[in-house]
């Protein structure tokens, strides 16, 4: 039963991928690509916005940290080299030609790779919806949050 929902697992990957007319970089490397792109962005800002940003930014580098923590390697090191991987790309557009724009975790070796070139790809239109499924969620957490807060507020004590 185990063996049948791993292969309609993979089979369903597969058909996405194939319907899909784009494929980007696996392994983390969109995730650490974009917490990198929006930390460089708070930077520049000077108000609230900054910390939310950043902290999101954070947030991202959840999905290579759990990539590698799953793989039982040591997430921090290879989310490290990660991080300086796409921040040189970012920075530094020599580094561009040498595609390292496409680094992500190669899981079997404990190792950063260019993703693309060991064929570690995922359907453009997948790693859209999921970060916008939990962005959406995210957002939806804290106007919850937000609505509980302004509630407490809003009472009146009451005396017995």
């Amino acid at each position: 039963d185990e063996m049948e929902r791993s292969m309609n697992d993979a089979l369903q990957a597969v058909k996405r991928t194939l319907e899909s007319t784009t494929v980007v970089a696996g392994g983390g490397a969109v995730e650490t690509a974009l917490g990198i792109y929006l930390e460089n962005f708070a930077h520049t800002l000077g108000s609230r916005e900054q910390q939310a940003i950043a902290e999101f930014a954070e947030a991202l580098l959840v999905i290579p940290k759990q990539l590698a923590i799953n793989a039982a390697l040591d997430s921090v090191d290879l989310v490290a080299k990660l991080r300086v991987a796409h921040h040189q790309a970012q920075s530094d557009p020599k580094l561009q030609e040498k595609n390292m724009q496409w680094t992500g975790l190669d899981l079997v070796n404990g190792l950063v790779r260019n993703s693309v070139e060991a064929g570690c790809l995922e359907p453009a239109m997948s790693k859209m919806k999921s970060i916008q499924f939990a962005t959406e969620a995210a957002i939806s957490i804290l106007r919850i949050d937000d609505v509980i807060t302004l509630n407490a507020k809003e009472e009146p004590e009451q005396h017995h």
